[in-house]
């Protein structure tokens, strides 16, 4: 008489448990290394504001800002172990995973934000997402940042003004290429201490976006900027393939609707940000933003854009020519 007893109780244990285990939220931690008042910052936020709306009780988002979790040199290591589920990478990191997004590194070949919008909403440009997935790693959206200017402890009119000066850069061969093209060194650097190699001297000069200027005070330490719009500065929201494929198909098709909402947002910020940070740049006196002309630019371009063809086997001159055809008619 007990044993039957005894079954009905342990399956009655059994059902709740299990019943409790399914009622516990996915949890999404999402690391990034800048602070929250940019576009990556802004867009983490909106992400996990959507998903607590829509996703109630179902998916729990943790953002972790400003390196607090993993710097940029271990949030890739994290995504791939499963300790985090969602990171927004540079664009300029992923060259031991796939040459092709090497891409968007190459100085010059986008004009303008509207230009890189064209390319990436492409087939070319979405087929690079899912370049990675034989590595575990799924594309989710490309996030922008916006476009780079050159910022040094001289002023850069002239591909020759750069010749000598050390450049803090990403870890990215493009970019190393792109600086020995005009004379300097590229020196990679984590992101988090940019400002102190830049004050204590170790480097000379940089290239990011106005918002990553601003926000990591760069102002404070760099006497010049050169609004060169020389290359982009995005990020790749990603998650890896094991994660994103073994979420229940209704949860997995509601993220990927806000994974485009909140791209929308960061996209937009990302405009809004780098006017309102050159503003405070400007409004802060210490740097002097240098304007140049056509001609000058042109010259920064010529001087750059062999560059490309140490690349093109790599990256494909395919989707090199899509990416430059994505630029308005001259």
């Amino acid at each position: 008489m007990l044993r039957p007893l005894w079954n009905a109780l342990a399956f009655t244990l059994a059902f709740t448990t299990l019943g409790t285990a399914a009622a516990d939220p996915i949890v999404i931690k999402f690391s990034h290394v800048v602070g929250e008042q940019t576009p990556k910052g802004q867009g983490a936020l909106m992400f996990k504001k959507l998903v607590e709306e829509r996703l109630p009780g179902k998916v729990k988002v943790e953002v972790y800002p400003n390196s607090t979790l993993y710097g940029d040199d271990k949030e890739m290591e994290a995504l791939l172990l499963g300790d985090v589920q969602i990171i927004a990478r540079s664009l300029a990191k992923f060259e031991q995973y796939t040459r092709k997004v090497q891409l968007f590194d190459l100085p010059f070949l986008f004009d303008d934000i509207a230009a890189v919008d064209r390319f990436q909403q492409s087939p070319q440009g979405q087929q690079l997402l899912k370049s990675m997935e034989s590595k575990n790693i799924t594309g989710l959206a490309y996030w922008h940042n916006g476009m780079k200017q050159l910022s040094a402890t001289r002023p850069l009119r002239t591909p020759e003004d750069a010749r000598g000066l050390v450049f803090r850069v990403q870890t990215s061969a493009v970019l190393e290429e792109q600086f020995k093209a005009v004379g300097a060194k590229g020196q990679p650097m984590i992101f988090s201490v940019v400002y102190q190699g830049l004050r204590t001297g170790l480097v000379n000069g940089t290239e990011n976006t106005y918002s990553n200027f601003y926000n990591q005070k760069l102002h404070e330490v760099q006497k010049y900027v050169t609004e060169s719009n020389h290359g982009i500065l995005d990020y790749m929201l990603i998650t890896t393939s094991d994660f994103w494929n073994g979420l229940p198909p209704d949860i997995r098709a509601e993220l990927q609707k806000i994974v485009v909402e909140s791209t929308a947002h960061a996209n937009k910020e990302a405009e809004r940000f780098n006017q309102q940070d050159k503003q405070h740049v400007l409004d802060a006196k210490t740097t002097e933003i240098i304007t140049l002309t056509p001609q000058e630019r042109n010259a920064w371009r010529d001087k750059m854009k062999p560059v490309w063809a140490k690349f093109e086997k790599d990256i494909g001159p395919d989707l090199i020519q899509a990416a430059e055809a994505s630029n308005p008619a001259q």
